[in-house]
This record gives C-alpha cells, structure tokens and sequence, in this order.
C-alpha cells in the first residue's frame, strides 16, 4: 500500500482513531497509546512505540502513517516570533503559522485555509484568494511541530495556547476544525484547557450557533467596524451576517458560561473606523455583551490601501470605551520584521478564486473607503 492509500493518523481524533483500531480487529485502547506516542512524545515512527505488539506495530507499517506538513521556510523575529512556511501538497499550496513566544505563555497561531474566502479588505491573505481547505491533519500538523520543536529546543513545556487565527476562515472548515480541537484538548494528546484555545471568526452566523452545541473554547469576533455600512466595505460576509445577526449568535454563544467573554478584534485603520464617533457606536452595540475588545494596530503590507491610525488616536478610542465599562486592550504587534503580524500571512496559494489575479483591478474602489463618512 502506498502512502496515499494510507490512513494518516494525524487525521484521527481518538474516537475516530478508536474506530480505525476496530476495524483492524484491535482493542480500542490502543488509540490512546499511539495518540500519546505522536502526540505528546512526538514520535512517528511505528517500531518505536514499544508497548505495541509487533504484530500490531506491522499492520500499522502496512495500512497507517503519520505525515507531517513540510517546513518550507523557517523564520524568526528580532523579538523572539517564530513564522513557518508549510508546504501541505507538493509545491502547490502553503501556509503560515507564527509562534508567539511571551513571558508565561506560549501561542500558536494556526491556518485552517490555503487562502481565505471572505476577502476582508485590509487583510494580505484575502489577497491571495483561496484553493481548499486545510484537513485535520493539516491543522493539527501546525501544532505537532511547534510543539515538539520548543521541546526540542530545551524548553520545560511547549505551545501553551492556540489561536485559530491564521489564514482562512474556521468555521467555513468546520468538521475538519472540530476534529483538531478535539485532538488538541484531549488528554492523550496536547492536554490544551478549552479556555487557552480561541476560534477567530469574521461571523458566520449559523456556524456559531453550531460551534455552541460541538464545543466552547474561546470565541474572537473579528469585528472592525460599529455599523453595518462600514463593516460592508470592510467585511463584506456583513452583507450576509449583519451586526445585529452576529451579536444575537454571540449572545447565544454565552448562555450558559456565566463567567465567558467574546474577544472582539478591532484593526485600526486610520480615517476609516477609528473616529470618537465610531468609539461610541462601537461602546453602544457592546454594552450588554460580556466582552474584552482587542484593539489591532493595521499592519502594512506590499500594496496594502490603508494606513495605521496613529498612537494617540489609538488611545483615545481606547480610553473611551473603557470608560464605557468595556476591557480594552491595544494589541503589542509581533513578527511585523518577519511578516509575521496579524493580517500579515499570505503563505503560497494556487487561487482558485482568480481574486489575486484581479485584485490590482479593484484597488480604486477599495481607496473609495477614504471618503467614509465617520
């Protein structure tokens, strides 16, 4: 049997795993002891799981491997950030994922897409269009070698958090998504707390009603912008999902966690959404959802049409909804030397949405944002 044919074990969830070890006639505790051999040892290589039979060890050789994404491009910041380029097929497709060293904390930052479908318009990977989504494997091999690399490297423990905050958008990769938390959570794999794992979404709206009854992990909304006009032009899923949709599902989403909050992600774009007006607006729609707001300075890219608002600006916006009873914070801008910032990833991708074939064509109206009333 060739590796194609082959079940990529990254792929397997334990109970999806407890099934594949069914069906090959073996007890299903097996799972767990090979879940911990990859995923916590780190090892993938069948011979080396020693409390297997060799009988097993040799049907695993013959029906199973364990295939990891390919490091294209290793990259670190002067600030300690940490950018893979990861080919996921060949030469064809790669994406990006960034490791965020900090003082007690260490996040991972992980691609659900080759691309992105939503065509946000401050974001370099919306630039790039999109091809496919990302298998389980494909996500959870992010997270594989992060991991086993910082315990490589001598480090006591190795990712702490996880944030789906890569290229792509999550939950229009939902069951693939799903299989990773799974993975990511369990106790015979990377033992992670669902509250050190975050989904960041642009607001799907059915796909937050239905990530509620599959899980709850922390949620990130990336909101940018307090009224629907705007979020149009910057999030054009708004058209489909309006604010007062996506505030209704993130309500939803909280019934039953008293203590739970909604990060809402914020790009700071100068003239465009980040007026006092827009601060009171935004203070306005936030005020009876438990919430903790993530003010992102915009991070410039090759061609990018917008421009950072400046520091103070940023203060007062900030100041402002703080008064208004809402946690603020200003986001600390990492890996931007490397291009490994938020909004920043653009890893390599054959567009099937020819939207980075097109995208020089549309420059003139997204410059039409300028002239936005505040």
């Amino acid at each position: 049997m060739n590796a194609e044919q082959k079940v990529n074990l990254l792929n397997l969830d334990r109970s999806s795993m407890e099934q594949f070890f069914l069906s090959m006639g073996e007890k299903p505790f097996r799972a767990r002891q090979v879940m911990q051999w990859i995923h916590q040892r780190g090892i993938t290589d069948f011979e080396q799981m020693t409390d297997l039979a060799k009988t097993l060890r040799a049907k695993l050789q013959q029906e199973a491997c364990v295939l990891l994404p390919e490091v294209t491009v290793d990259q670190l910041s002067i600030d300690g950030t940490r950018k893979w380029l990861l080919h996921m097929d060949g030469v064809e497709n790669a994406v990006e994922c960034v490791l965020i060293p900090e003082e007690n904390r260490t996040t991972l930052c992980i691609s659900s897409q080759v691309g992105c479908t939503l065509n946000c318009s401050f974001c370099s990977t919306a630039k790039q269009g999109f091809n496919r989504n990302l298998t389980t494997a494909e996500i959870i091999g992010q997270l594989y070698l992060a991991h086993h690399s910082l315990l490589r490297d001598g480090r006591e423990q190795g990712v702490t958090n996880v944030v789906m905050m890569g290229m792509g958008e999550p939950l229009l990769n939902f069951d693939a998504v799903m299989s990773a938390l799974n993975i990511m959570c369990d106790d015979f794999a990377y033992c992670l707390s669902k509250r050190r794992v975050t989904i960041s979404t642009a607001g799907v709206v059915p796909a937050i009603l239905k990530l509620r009854e599959s899980t709850d992990v922390s949620l990130a909304v990336s909101l940018h912008a307090p009224n629907d006009e705007l979020r149009n032009q910057l999030v054009p899923l708004n058209k489909k999902y309006p604010i007062n949709q996506l505030l209704e599902a993130c309500r939803s989403y909280l019934e039953g966690h008293n203590r739970r909050r909604i990060t809402f992600e914020y790009v700071m774009l100068k003239g465009i959404n980040d007026s006092l007006q827009h601060a009171r607006e935004l203070a306005r729609i936030l005020k009876n959802i438990p919430s903790k707001l993530n003010l992102i300075p915009f991070n410039p890219y090759p061609q990018a049409v917008y421009e950072c608002s400046d520091r103070e600006t940023i203060d007062q916006f900030r100041e402002y909804v703080v008064n208004q009873g809402i946690v603020t914070v200003t986001r600390k801008t990492r890996g931007e030397d490397i291009d490994a910032a938020c909004g920043q990833l653009v890893g390599k991708v054959m567009d099937k949405s020819r939207r980075s074939h097109n995208y020089q064509l549309s420059l003139k109206d997204i410059t039409g944002l300028n002239h936005v009333s505040s």
